[in-house]
């Protein structure tokens, strides 16, 4: 059976862990994974000011081309053992579509594989990390007026990004297109986004998108289900959109979380 995991940091992430590549590929092998796709959060585009406090949602610029190189080392030393994907988890951002199309223009020859994903949102000219943390997320559902129209504007986003003219060289698959369910339980409204997730999939299935069906929502104490639930990506499947399993590991720890669970109620 082919078993892929299709969103790993790595590394290079400066929010993330230091475990080495050869850790998240050993256990990846060790785990009957047959293709495995690294996906950097690439730097951000420039001049947008990263909102989080340590300033780490991205890796640097200067370090693209250590990440390049190390990738391309491991990817020909495990070859015949198990695929190696260089990737990269490239943000969609309102206002910086230009900039991204021409950093996609120029590391886009480069990449085997990549995810397009909406954390920032823009309101009022300002950016705000949706997922950074459930203070941040429901300060950010009072400055919107409430936490539908956070949502609101949240599938609205992802949205754009699905239509975007990111260039040649944009990402074939988004992710994590449920991410504004990361703090669902921190707040104690009942929002019925079903029929948005819903046009969200169909737009992607209209445009040739893959879903990132992402496990790590699982792991979140706020969240408890993936990106998307489990129906919805039934629903994905069911209109035809291509799925790609991601445990969005930061640690090799959390390599292939909720991997067997999930498997065993949607075949992807």
């Amino acid at each position: 059976m082919q078993k892929r995991d299709g969103h790993i940091h790595t590394p290079f992430c400066p929010h993330g862990s230091s475990d080495s590549f050869e850790k998240y590929i050993t256990k990846a092998i060790d785990n009957g994974f047959t293709e495995i796709t690294f996906t950097e959060h690439a730097p951000l585009p420039f001049p947008f000011i990263d909102p989080t406090p340590d300033k780490d949602s991205g890796m640097k610029h200067e370090l693209l081309p250590a990440y390049f190189e190390q990738l391309q080392v491991v990817k020909e030393r495990y070859k015949g053992q198990i695929i190696i994907n260089i990737g990269l988890e490239v943000d969609y951002i309102v206002g910086f579509e230009e900039q991204t199309r021409n950093f996609l223009n120029k590391v886009g020859p480069m990449l085997d594989d990549a995810i397009l994903s909406v954390h920032f949102l823009q309101h009022h000219a300002r950016y705000t990390c949706i997922d950074f943390s459930d203070e941040v997320y429901l300060q950010f559902a009072k400055e919107v007026g409430g936490i539908q129209p956070m949502y609101d504007l949240y599938y609205e986003t992802v949205k754009q990004s699905i239509l975007a003219d990111l260039g040649p060289y944009k990402p074939k698959r988004i992710g994590h297109p449920t991410l504004i369910h990361k703090f669902q339980l921190a707040h104690s409204e009942t929002i019925d986004d079903s029929a948005q997730i819903e046009s969200v999939l169909q737009l992607m299935k209209a445009h040739h998108y893959e879903l990132d069906f992402n496990s790590a929502g699982l792991s979140k104490s706020f969240c408890q289900e993936p990106y998307p639930t489990i129906d919805h990506a039934l629903f994905a499947k069911k209109i035809g959109v291509p799925i790609v399993f991601g445990s969005d590991a930061h640690t090799a720890n959390d390599l292939h979380q909720h991997y067997n669970v999930l498997q065993q109620k949607l075949t992807f």
